[in-house]
């Protein structure tokens, strides 16, 4: 792929349509991002010059419209740097970075701008304005005071100087977790240690060694090669040897040069001082300024209140799982390289099923099927296949499309793991949903939304009658499935106009997971299941008595689940408010203290968690992190809306929830659309119920 030396023909530059991944190189990227960045400063430089109008058509929508094709080739950058980390696009994206950066803070500290804002809220021109963009008005007046605007002039470099910072060790944070998961692979050759893996897991490390010439079985930190091992290896040593290395993936005891350690404290610090030049006790405050959640207070009361109903069925849960691995299995005591061989076999033995018996029932085409339908029947679209330049051979392309066949968004699904892709899975926007103020020529003067859809899940491997074999998948995995999906419905069918409420742009980021959480639910539907079910070897859909298993183990460990998020959450809080950084209580220190509180399964204490906690030091969750079980509680209880009708495809329901909460994205608050679905506020009973533990 070579670069473009004309900027009339740089692909990052080409709006017109989808983005151009065929082409596209690291190279064009400085002066693609270059020229965005001048044109956009220029921009802003007319729109804020003596005498220029600050009416919504003439400032803001202008506005909207002027930094839009900056927002989309920079996020191309940041979605290649996120799906293809090879060192050019690495370069590439780190070299921009502190660039875009600066220009993101100067704009929200740009008081002219703040001004314009301000100026329109001030007028009558307000009143007239629809509530769509009244809320991005009252948002861009919140969020420039929380970019430093109304600072003194004499404090804003120094605000400005931490953003830049803050993004350069975010995107170091993430490189050093992924180079640091890529450091490490365990190379079996003796055939005894692979008792007990299933067959496509020993068929995925052949190939994996066989890739680099070599005799044996290749086991790598990656998901698809990692839990397998913790789950069905037999051998005790093997599973130490992994989980000792995920476990202190990127600190001290790696090269130094990937121990995110110091990463954290340098965040922790800026954070704070950040925080501090604006006004507020600790960067927790800042965060929760525009989420639904009212105070650190009530956060902390929520988490605390739901650990303590947890608390005895989690307790019963470690109770049942030491005594079965004694026991039944001989491990006196269970290691923390244990938890997940036990918990497998214990599942086993209670419900007379494996989930490697599970996985062989879902395959590649029949769960997309399965999930388009349920989205189709629920939502009334369609979803078809269709066409667009990759960045990978694995990344295939869809539509979805009213009845009449109009186009309403399309997305990019990337499902399987690489070495050169960032852990986890994510829904991110490539373009939003937005009314053509200017240079309108076509269509209905609506752009239409796209995103991407990634995940890291196990690739097809073996063939069969000469075929390759499909990529099956986990029951977790077609849930992780599902809850992205319910992202990308979320920005795919807003009927929002306007920029900054479009989609999940303005959602509140507490209440941003609602619909991810609410498309899980679907996944223990056995009208799903069956429909979209079909065993890799004879297409057999899954038995009813299997699923029946299933559910019944659906609240299998649940207590104890449940007590491992309220632990990331209240870890992620207190660091973000009542802890020094500077100060003599390490970082540890607090992890302990929180896990005193709360945990009931305490792991080694070389297990180094927060260096690869990539959520809140590399992602957006920094003080947020509990917006999950937030979140949980506002989706389990939409969902009892289906449940109260007795169908969950009532279509009324459907329309009720995509008309009330689905399409109108960030229009409204958060708080609003739920008691426009449910006629009244959340309640935590469903969330309770779902989790086979009681309201009392």
């Amino acid at each position: 792929m070579t670069a473009t030396t004309n900027l009339c023909d740089n692909p990052l530059l080409d709006f017109s349509g989808l983005p151009r991944f065929d082409v596209i190189a690291p190279t064009d990227v400085q002066p693609a991002i270059s020229k965005l960045l001048e044109d956009c400063r220029a921009l802003i430089a007319r729109l804020t010059a003596d005498g220029a109008a600050t009416t919504w058509n003439d400032f803001a929508a202008a506005l909207a419209d002027g930094l839009e094709p900056l927002s989309r080739a920079w996020g191309i950058v940041g979605h290649l740097h996120a799906v293809k980390d090879v060192p050019e696009w690495r370069d590439a994206y780190n070299r921009m970075l502190p660039d875009v950066s600066r220009f993101y803070a100067e704009v929200g500290q740009n008081l002219k701008l703040f001004a314009g804002y301000q100026a329109i809220a001030a007028s009558s021109e307000y009143a007239k304005l629809s509530p769509a963009r009244q809320r991005i008005v009252d948002n861009e007046i919140r969020d420039f005071r929380l970019a430093g605007a109304a600072l003194p002039d004499d404090l804003k470099p120094r605000f400005q100087a931490i953003s830049e910072e803050l993004s350069q060790l975010s995107a170091r944070f993430s490189e050093n977790l992924l180079d640091a998961t890529n450091a490490f692979s365990e190379l079996v050759t003796d055939e005894a240690e692979l008792a007990g893996l299933p067959e496509d897991a020993r068929q995925a490390a052949r190939e994996a060694a066989e890739k680099e010439g070599k005799s044996g079985w290749k086991f790598t930190l990656h998901m698809p090669s990692y839990m397998p091992v913790m789950q069905y290896a037999d051998s005790r040593r093997l599973r130490a040897a992994m989980y000792r290395a995920y476990a202190t993936r990127a600190a001290e005891f790696g090269p130094g040069e990937l121990d995110n350690a110091p990463l954290i404290r340098q965040i922790l610090l800026l954070r704070r001082e950040e925080a501090q030049l604006l006004g507020y006790a600790n960067f927790a405050e800042v965060s929760l300024v525009p989420k639904m959640a009212e105070s650190l207070p009530q956060v902390l009361e929520f988490l605390r209140d739901l650990s303590v109903k947890a608390r005895a069925s989690a307790e019963q849960d470690v109770a049942d799982l030491r005594d079965f691995a004694r026991s039944e299995l001989q491990l006196e005591p269970m290691e923390a390289w244990d938890v997940a061989y036990v918990s497998e076999k214990l599942l086993q033995e209670r419900y007379a099923f494996s989930e490697q018996e599970v996985k062989q029932y879902f395959t590649e085409d029949n769960v997309l099927a399965g999930l388009f339908k349920v989205v189709e029947t629920l939502f009334g679209v369609r979803l078809k296949a269709d066409s667009a330049p990759v960045w990978h051979d694995d990344v295939r392309f869809f539509r979805i499309e009213t009845p009449a066949g109009e186009l309403l968004g399309q997305f990019y699904l990337d499902l399987y793991a690489r070495d050169t892709k960032r852990g986890g899975a994510w829904m991110d926007e490539a373009i939003a949903r937005r009314r053509l103020h200017h240079g309108l020529t076509a269509g209905d003067g609506i752009q239409k939304p796209v995103a991407y859809l990634n995940c890291n899940f196990s690739r097809p491997v073996g063939t069969k009658d000469g075929q390759a074999r499909p990529a099956t998948f986990t029951h977790d995995e077609v849930i992780t499935l599902f809850h992205e999906t319910g992202h990308g419905l979320h920005h795919l069918l807003t009927r929002v106009d306007e920029l900054g409420v479009a989609g999940i742009h303005g959602v509140e980021w507490d209440a941003v997971e609602l619909p991810s959480q609410f498309m899980e639910n679907y996944c223990w539907e056995w009208s799903v299941v069956q429909g979209m079910s079909g065993h890799v070897d004879t297409g057999q859909p899954l038995p009813r008595t299997l699923f029946d298993k299933m559910l019944a183990a659906r609240n299998f460990l649940s207590g104890m689940q449940t007590l491992r998020q309220i632990e990331f959450s209240l870890f992620d809080l207190l660091l973000h408010s009542d802890f020094d950084p500077a100060g003599e209580r390490s970082l540890l220190d607090l992890l302990s203290e929180v896990r005193r509180e709360v945990a009931v399964l305490v792991p080694p204490e070389w297990h180094r968690f927060p260096n690869s906690f990539a959520h809140i030091f590399a992602g957006g969750y920094a003080a947020g992190y509990y917006s999950y079980k937030w979140a949980e509680v506002l989706s389990a209880d939409c969902y009892g809306a289906f449940e109260e009708a007795g169908n969950p495809f009532d279509r009324n329901t459907g329309q009720h929830f995509l008309n009330t909460i689905l399409s109108v994205g960030g229009s409204r608050p958060a708080i609003e659309n739920f008691r426009a679905f449910r006629g009244r506020d959340p309640q935590v009973d469903a969330l309770l119920r779902h989790s086979g533990m009681t309201a009392g």
